[in-house]
């Protein structure tokens, strides 16, 4: 490679992030040295604002993130929302009542939202996290909506394989997007059109970036239009089989400080030490 990219678009869980969930020393000095190289780095996640913060001190205070699978884009130092591409309540309960008279109604369908304001979760919701102190709850979701909902999050007594988010992403139809990051039996919900890639394309398109001047990295299904989007794609080598096939090249895991390979090499172009010219 010769030609420095001017943005780097990178997914966080089992990619920017070492196993245990931290930034690897290594990275974080990446991360400023690409800066410093004139280089965007924005991270590209399915996590909700609320997750973002612990991150705040690795981006000197400026970085971007687009969230909640490019439903928001955060100022990630200040935690000011720059961007909001929620659904209405409206559509929400469309996309609720679709999914239970599938699924096998409200005592076999367990539904949670992502907002601005935080978490929301009906009462039969079991979460892999706790829940906020303050999150609001009821019997049904459409009950302690928000005006805007990031992500409609879904858990159901159907058995739990492979196929979960295809077999969710058929009922919602034309309704929303289906993202698979890779949560075992969690479904996520965004409104038609979001997608990591369609934010991430916008931003860009705004700053006057094309899709051959950006670096994109991921690891899971949810990954996938970005680095379909983005002129070259990294796959980690933890990465799912789907992302491994589809990316153009590879670099190693997140264990390994897989991106930070990505970010010295652009910020090696970026400065002329490889020879590169932008």
């Amino acid at each position: 490679m010769t030609r420095a990219p001017r943005l780097v678009a990178t997914d966080l869980d089992g990619t920017l992030l070492r196993p245990d969930g931290t930034v690897s020393p290594r990275t974080a000095a990446a991360l400023v040295r690409a800066a410093d190289a004139g280089i965007e780095v924005v991270f590209v996640t399915a996590r909700p604002p609320r997750w973002l913060r612990e991150l705040a001190s690795h981006v000197a205070g400026h970085g971007i993130a687009i969230c909640a699978n490019g439903a928001a884009v955060l100022e990630v130092g200040t935690g000011r929302l720059l961007v909001e591409r929620g659904m209405s309540p409206e559509l929400v309960g469309s996309i609720a009542d679709r999914v239970r008279e599938a699924w096998g109604g409200p005592e076999a369908v367990y539904l949670a939202t992502e907002s601005a304001n935080g978490f929301a979760y009906e009462t039969r919701f079991l979460s892999n996290h706790p829940e906020p102190p303050g999150s609001r709850t009821a019997d049904r979701i459409e009950d302690v909506l928000r005006p805007s909902t990031f992500k409609l999050l879904v858990r159901s007594t159907r058995p739990v394989g492979a196929t979960f988010a295809d077999e969710l992403a058929a009922v919602v139809g034309e309704l929303g997007i289906v993202a698979d990051s890779g949560a075992v039996g969690l479904g996520e919900i965004s409104g038609p059109g979001i997608t990591k890639a369609s934010t991430l394309a916008d931003w860009a398109a705004a700053r006057g970036i094309a899709p051959e001047d950006v670096w994109a990295v991921g690891d899971a299904p949810n990954d996938l239009s970005m680095l379909g989007w983005a002129g070259t794609s990294f796959a980690m080598a933890n990465a799912h089989a789907s992302v491994l096939d589809a990316a153009t090249r590879r670099c190693a895991s997140n264990a390994d400080d897989g991106v930070a390979d990505v970010l010295e090499l652009a910020g090696a172009l970026a400065e002329g030490a490889l020879g590169s010219s932008r």
